[in-house]
């Protein structure tokens, strides 16, 4: 039997009618140990990381408009407060309360230069008597690795991480 790291023909899949694929042919030697074959992110500094960071907002009525301006507001001030752009970003998780549906908070994301991002929007587990009328955000970003992120808590969804309140 070949170790992972190695190819040869006797490790390759072969389907009764179908292609056939090399096994572990993405796998290489590191030292001691294999591993995938990530390789550097060409153009980053190797003193970055990956970053999450959270904010939440609350939205004063269940209207299109009123959704992306909370929305806009929210990333606006995160990014400001992280120093964020949008090549940096890897992509951003929003939900919203079961009572907010007038428009998806992706989209006031997009107009304000997050188009390249990937953007995903969730309903978010309807508890009883939690907060009505909030978007929450989870992005993923690349800074450098000292970075501290700056979470965001605002429009009266401060209430929700009294703990942040401090920090902000």
């Amino acid at each position: 039997m070949l170790p992972l790291g190695e190819f040869s023909n006797a490790q390759v899949w072969r389907f009764p009618s179908g292609p056939s694929f090399p096994r572990h042919a993405r796998l290489r030697r590191t030292g001691t140990r294999f591993a995938p074959s990530f390789g550097k992110i060409p153009g980053m500094d190797q003193q970055q990381r990956l970053f999450a960071v959270r904010g939440a907002t609350q939205v004063e009525a269940n209207e299109a408009d009123a959704i992306l301006n909370a929305t806009e507001g929210l990333m606006k001030e995160l990014v400001g407060r992280n120093g964020l752009t949008a090549e940096a970003m890897v992509s951003c998780l929003f939900t919203t309360t079961e009572d907010l549906d007038a428009e998806f908070p992706a989209v006031a994301a997009r107009r304000i230069g997050f188009d390249q991002v990937p953007l995903l929007c969730c309903r978010e587990i309807p508890v009883p008597g939690s907060m009505p009328r909030v978007i929450r955000v989870m992005a993923h970003y690349y800074a450098p690795a000292d970075h501290a992120p700056a979470h965001v808590y605002m429009g009266g969804a401060e209430d929700l991480r009294r703990d942040l309140q401090s920090a902000q």
